[in-house]
């Protein structure tokens, strides 16, 4: 044999080597590759589920914003009755109301104070009479 047919030989078992190792990197590839494929179809199958759970809750959601929007209807409605009644009472009894409220307070304050000018005459009239 001559060197060139050694050569030749080396190279080709190095080839064959190369292809083998290149081989098992292509298996251990290919059942990565079945791996992450079987783990997608898991994932999408264990998704349908939880999309219709997910589009369950939005329907119930749905309805309670709806009803929701309904009482809240229903409380502008009442706010605007109470509103248009207080004015109603304002224009009808707030007027004689307060002339009525200032006039009791007058009174009060006049009869006070007549009081107290008679309480002083009466203190007066007692200091002269023990000094008699």
């Amino acid at each position: 044999m001559t060197a060139g047919q050694i050569a030749a030989l080396v190279a080709a078992g190095a080839f064959v080597l190369l292809v083998l190792l290149l081989g098992i990197v292509l298996v251990k590839l290919g059942r990565t590759l079945d791996e992450a494929t079987i783990a997608i179809r898991k994932a999408h199958e264990n998704s349908d589920p939880l999309f219709s759970g997910a589009n369950t809750t939005l329907t119930h959601v749905n309805t309670q914003l709806e009803r929701v929007d309904g009482i809240t209807a229903h409380a502008q409605a009442v706010t605007g009755n109470v509103s248009a009644l207080a004015s109603v009472f304002t224009a009808t009894l707030g007027g004689p109301l307060v002339k009525m409220a200032a006039l009791s307070y007058g009174v009060s304050k006049a009869v006070r104070a007549r009081r107290k000018a008679k309480g002083d005459e009466g203190k007066h009239s007692r200091k002269r009479r023990r000094k008699a």
